[in-house]
Protein backbone atom coordinates (compact mmCIF):
# COMPACT_ATOMS: atom_id res chain seq x y z
CA UNK A 1 0.00 0.00 0.00
CA UNK A 2 2.54 2.48 0.67
CA UNK A 3 4.66 1.38 -2.78
CA UNK A 4 1.64 1.92 -4.46
CA UNK A 5 0.79 5.27 -3.35
CA UNK A 6 4.13 6.52 -3.40
CA UNK A 7 4.79 6.87 0.88
CA UNK A 8 7.13 4.08 1.23
CA UNK A 9 9.97 6.54 -0.78
CA UNK A 10 8.31 10.09 0.42
CA UNK A 11 10.88 10.18 3.34
CA UNK A 12 8.86 9.59 7.07
CA UNK A 13 7.99 5.86 6.12
CA UNK A 14 11.62 5.16 5.25
CA UNK A 15 12.95 6.40 8.98
CA UNK A 16 14.06 10.06 6.75
CA UNK A 17 11.67 12.08 9.18
CA UNK A 18 14.48 14.37 10.74
CA UNK A 19 14.82 14.14 14.04
CA UNK A 20 14.69 17.39 15.72
CA UNK A 21 11.47 17.56 13.89
CA UNK A 22 10.19 14.51 15.53
CA UNK A 23 11.31 15.67 19.01
CA UNK A 24 10.04 19.60 18.23
CA UNK A 25 6.70 17.46 17.35
CA UNK A 26 6.82 15.44 20.93
CA UNK A 27 7.48 18.61 22.65
CA UNK A 28 4.88 20.14 21.40
CA UNK A 29 2.61 17.21 22.06
CA UNK A 30 3.80 17.18 26.35
CA UNK A 31 2.98 20.94 26.05
CA UNK A 32 -0.54 20.23 25.02
CA UNK A 33 -1.43 17.66 27.42
CA UNK A 34 0.24 19.76 30.04
CA UNK A 35 -1.89 23.05 29.45
CA UNK A 36 -5.06 21.21 29.24
CA UNK A 37 -4.51 19.48 31.76
CA UNK A 38 -4.64 22.81 34.29
CA UNK A 39 -7.76 23.26 32.32
CA UNK A 40 -8.80 20.35 33.74
CA UNK A 41 -7.85 21.11 37.16
CA UNK A 42 -8.97 24.34 37.23
CA UNK A 43 -12.52 23.67 36.38
CA UNK A 44 -12.17 20.58 38.60
CA UNK A 45 -11.24 22.62 41.21
CA UNK A 46 -13.39 25.78 41.40
CA UNK A 47 -16.96 25.43 42.53
CA UNK A 48 -17.95 28.03 40.49
CA UNK A 49 -17.24 26.71 36.97
CA UNK A 50 -19.26 23.73 37.80
CA UNK A 51 -22.00 24.21 35.48
CA UNK A 52 -22.97 22.64 32.53
CA UNK A 53 -21.45 24.99 29.98
CA UNK A 54 -17.97 24.30 31.31
CA UNK A 55 -18.43 20.70 31.66
CA UNK A 56 -18.79 20.72 28.03
CA UNK A 57 -16.06 23.19 27.94
CA UNK A 58 -14.12 20.55 30.01
CA UNK A 59 -15.06 18.04 27.65
CA UNK A 60 -13.44 19.79 24.71
CA UNK A 61 -10.23 20.26 26.76
CA UNK A 62 -10.33 16.59 27.62
CA UNK A 63 -10.44 16.06 23.25
CA UNK A 64 -7.68 18.42 23.16
CA UNK A 65 -5.80 16.65 26.36
CA UNK A 66 -6.00 13.06 24.40
CA UNK A 67 -5.23 14.85 20.75
CA UNK A 68 -1.51 15.47 22.20
CA UNK A 69 -1.47 11.37 23.30
CA UNK A 70 -2.48 10.45 19.97
CA UNK A 71 -0.13 13.06 17.74
CA UNK A 72 2.69 11.62 19.94
CA UNK A 73 1.89 8.12 19.66
CA UNK A 74 1.02 8.64 15.32
CA UNK A 75 4.79 10.63 15.42
CA UNK A 76 6.54 7.72 17.63
CA UNK A 77 5.02 4.97 16.09
CA UNK A 78 5.91 6.63 12.58
CA UNK A 79 9.21 6.42 10.80
CA UNK A 80 10.66 2.94 10.17
CA UNK A 81 8.24 1.96 12.90
CA UNK A 82 5.29 2.08 10.39
CA UNK A 83 6.71 -1.07 8.23
CA UNK A 84 6.51 -3.37 11.17
CA UNK A 85 2.94 -2.51 12.15
CA UNK A 86 0.34 -4.50 11.48
CA UNK A 87 -2.98 -3.63 9.81
CA UNK A 88 -4.74 -3.51 13.35
CA UNK A 89 -2.01 -1.41 15.10
CA UNK A 90 -2.13 0.97 12.16
CA UNK A 91 -5.17 1.44 12.27
CA UNK A 92 -5.66 2.06 16.32
CA UNK A 93 -2.45 4.85 15.47
CA UNK A 94 -4.66 6.55 13.01
CA UNK A 95 -8.20 5.83 14.64
CA UNK A 96 -6.45 7.73 17.60
CA UNK A 97 -6.25 10.78 16.08
CA UNK A 98 -9.91 10.64 13.97
CA UNK A 99 -11.24 9.79 17.65
CA UNK A 100 -9.57 13.04 19.07
CA UNK A 101 -10.96 15.21 15.68
CA UNK A 102 -14.29 13.64 15.58
CA UNK A 103 -14.78 14.41 19.29
CA UNK A 104 -13.52 17.86 19.72
CA UNK A 105 -16.00 18.83 16.64
CA UNK A 106 -19.03 17.26 17.95
CA UNK A 107 -18.12 18.88 21.55
CA UNK A 108 -17.89 22.09 19.65
CA UNK A 109 -21.80 21.18 18.48
CA UNK A 110 -22.64 20.60 21.92
CA UNK A 111 -21.19 23.30 23.15
CA UNK A 112 -23.51 25.59 20.56
CA UNK A 113 -26.42 23.59 21.19
CA UNK A 114 -26.25 24.20 24.73
CA UNK A 115 -25.46 27.97 24.30
CA UNK A 116 -28.08 28.34 21.85
CA UNK A 117 -30.91 26.36 24.43
CA UNK A 118 -29.92 28.56 27.62
CA UNK A 119 -29.88 31.89 25.77
CA UNK A 120 -33.23 30.87 24.22
CA UNK A 121 -34.53 30.64 27.69
CA UNK A 122 -35.25 26.94 27.48
CA UNK A 123 -33.95 26.82 31.03
CA UNK A 124 -34.98 23.27 33.00
CA UNK A 125 -34.33 22.68 36.49
CA UNK A 126 -30.80 21.76 37.02
CA UNK A 127 -31.24 18.22 37.21
CA UNK A 128 -32.41 17.74 33.83
CA UNK A 129 -30.30 20.03 32.74
CA UNK A 130 -27.14 18.11 33.56
CA UNK A 131 -28.71 15.10 32.49
CA UNK A 132 -28.61 16.97 29.53
CA UNK A 133 -25.06 17.48 29.72
CA UNK A 134 -24.25 14.18 30.55
CA UNK A 135 -26.29 12.91 27.39
CA UNK A 136 -24.36 15.21 24.99
CA UNK A 137 -20.75 13.82 26.75
CA UNK A 138 -21.57 10.93 26.33
CA UNK A 139 -23.16 11.28 22.29
CA UNK A 140 -20.30 12.70 21.29
CA UNK A 141 -17.84 10.26 22.38
CA UNK A 142 -19.93 7.87 21.54
CA UNK A 143 -20.32 8.85 17.82
CA UNK A 144 -16.48 9.72 17.58
CA UNK A 145 -15.68 6.66 18.39
CA UNK A 146 -17.95 5.08 16.33
CA UNK A 147 -16.12 6.94 13.19
CA UNK A 148 -12.84 6.38 14.56
CA UNK A 149 -13.87 2.66 14.14
CA UNK A 150 -15.04 2.47 10.95
CA UNK A 151 -11.86 1.66 8.75
CA UNK A 152 -10.82 -1.39 11.28
CA UNK A 153 -14.29 -2.60 10.83
CA UNK A 154 -14.10 -2.69 7.11
CA UNK A 155 -14.36 0.71 5.71
CA UNK A 156 -10.58 0.55 4.31
CA UNK A 157 -9.10 -0.14 1.12
CA UNK A 158 -7.11 -3.47 1.84
CA UNK A 159 -6.78 -5.65 -1.14
CA UNK A 160 -8.34 -2.39 -3.38
CA UNK A 161 -5.05 -0.31 -4.17
CA UNK A 162 -6.74 2.12 -6.53
CA UNK A 163 -9.35 3.63 -3.36
CA UNK A 164 -6.56 3.80 -1.53
CA UNK A 165 -5.64 7.31 0.06
CA UNK A 166 -1.92 8.90 -0.67
CA UNK A 167 -1.63 10.57 3.04
CA UNK A 168 -3.15 7.52 5.08
CA UNK A 169 -2.25 4.79 2.72
CA UNK A 170 -4.94 1.65 3.99
CA UNK A 171 -7.86 4.63 4.32
CA UNK A 172 -10.27 4.32 1.62
CA UNK A 173 -10.55 7.78 -0.35
CA UNK A 174 -14.42 7.64 0.50
CA UNK A 175 -13.91 7.12 3.88
CA UNK A 176 -11.55 10.16 4.05
CA UNK A 177 -14.30 12.30 1.89
CA UNK A 178 -17.14 11.37 4.02
CA UNK A 179 -15.54 11.85 6.95
CA UNK A 180 -14.69 15.85 5.47
CA UNK A 181 -18.13 15.98 4.28
CA UNK A 182 -19.62 14.97 7.64
CA UNK A 183 -17.15 17.59 9.94
CA UNK A 184 -17.40 20.57 7.44
CA UNK A 185 -21.70 19.64 8.04
CA UNK A 186 -21.36 20.08 11.76
CA UNK A 187 -18.76 23.08 11.44
CA UNK A 188 -21.45 24.83 9.40
CA UNK A 189 -24.20 24.12 11.64
CA UNK A 190 -22.06 25.42 14.46
CA UNK A 191 -21.78 28.56 12.54
CA UNK A 192 -25.40 29.04 12.19
CA UNK A 193 -25.60 28.67 16.09
CA UNK A 194 -23.25 31.13 16.25
CA UNK A 195 -24.31 33.57 14.05
CA UNK A 196 -27.78 33.59 16.42
CA UNK A 197 -25.96 33.77 19.72
CA UNK A 198 -22.70 35.76 19.95
CA UNK A 199 -20.31 35.00 22.48
CA UNK A 200 -16.74 35.80 22.21
CA UNK A 201 -14.52 33.09 23.80
CA UNK A 202 -16.68 30.34 21.84
CA UNK A 203 -16.82 32.20 18.75
CA UNK A 204 -12.77 32.59 18.56
CA UNK A 205 -12.25 28.94 19.68
CA UNK A 206 -14.66 28.18 17.10
CA UNK A 207 -12.83 30.79 14.54
CA UNK A 208 -9.54 28.96 15.34
CA UNK A 209 -10.32 25.69 14.86
CA UNK A 210 -11.39 26.00 11.36
CA UNK A 211 -8.27 28.17 11.19
CA UNK A 212 -5.89 25.55 12.10
CA UNK A 213 -7.82 22.31 10.54
CA UNK A 214 -8.86 24.10 7.51
CA UNK A 215 -5.56 23.67 5.38
CA UNK A 216 -5.81 19.79 6.51
CA UNK A 217 -9.57 19.23 5.41
CA UNK A 218 -8.52 20.73 2.09
CA UNK A 219 -5.42 18.44 1.49
CA UNK A 220 -7.57 15.68 2.35
CA UNK A 221 -10.67 16.44 -0.12
CA UNK A 222 -7.27 16.61 -2.71
CA UNK A 223 -5.96 13.22 -1.86
CA UNK A 224 -9.87 11.96 -2.77
CA UNK A 225 -9.19 13.09 -5.93
CA UNK A 226 -5.81 12.91 -6.81
CA UNK A 227 -3.51 9.84 -8.28
CA UNK A 228 -0.77 8.74 -6.05
CA UNK A 229 2.06 10.87 -8.44
CA UNK A 230 0.38 13.21 -9.86
CA UNK A 231 0.37 15.76 -5.90
CA UNK A 232 3.34 16.15 -4.71
CA UNK A 233 2.12 17.82 -1.99
CA UNK A 234 0.28 15.00 -0.43
CA UNK A 235 4.02 13.76 0.64
CA UNK A 236 4.21 16.95 3.09
CA UNK A 237 1.26 16.76 4.73
CA UNK A 238 3.66 17.02 8.16
CA UNK A 239 3.33 20.55 8.36
CA UNK A 240 -0.62 20.82 7.41
CA UNK A 241 -0.78 18.10 11.04
CA UNK A 242 1.11 20.81 12.66
CA UNK A 243 -0.85 23.27 11.84
CA UNK A 244 -3.87 21.22 13.12
CA UNK A 245 -2.40 20.42 16.33
CA UNK A 246 -1.41 24.08 17.18
CA UNK A 247 -5.84 23.87 17.38
CA UNK A 248 -4.71 21.77 20.62
CA UNK A 249 -2.46 24.19 22.13
CA UNK A 250 -4.13 27.46 21.10
CA UNK A 251 -7.56 26.24 22.73
CA UNK A 252 -6.34 26.89 26.79
CA UNK A 253 -4.47 30.02 26.30
CA UNK A 254 -8.39 31.42 24.28
CA UNK A 255 -9.55 30.28 27.55
CA UNK A 256 -7.77 32.08 30.34
CA UNK A 257 -7.31 35.06 27.97
CA UNK A 258 -10.83 35.68 27.06
CA UNK A 259 -12.77 34.29 30.01
CA UNK A 260 -12.80 35.72 33.29
CA UNK A 261 -14.20 32.91 35.04
CA UNK A 262 -11.03 30.77 33.84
Amino acid sequence: HYNYTGKLHAGRSRGAFLRPQTFLFLAVCAFIVLENLLVLVAIWRTKKLHSPMFYLLGNLTLSDLLAGVAYAANVALSGATTLRLTPALWFLREGGVFLTLAASVLSLLAIAVERHLTMARLRPPRGPQRGRTRSLVVASWGLALALAALPGLGWNCLGDLPSCSTLLPLYSKRYLSFCVALFLAILSAIVVLYARLYRATLSVVVGTFIACWAPLFLLLLLDAWCCPPACAILHHADYFLGLAMANSLLNPLIYTGTSREM
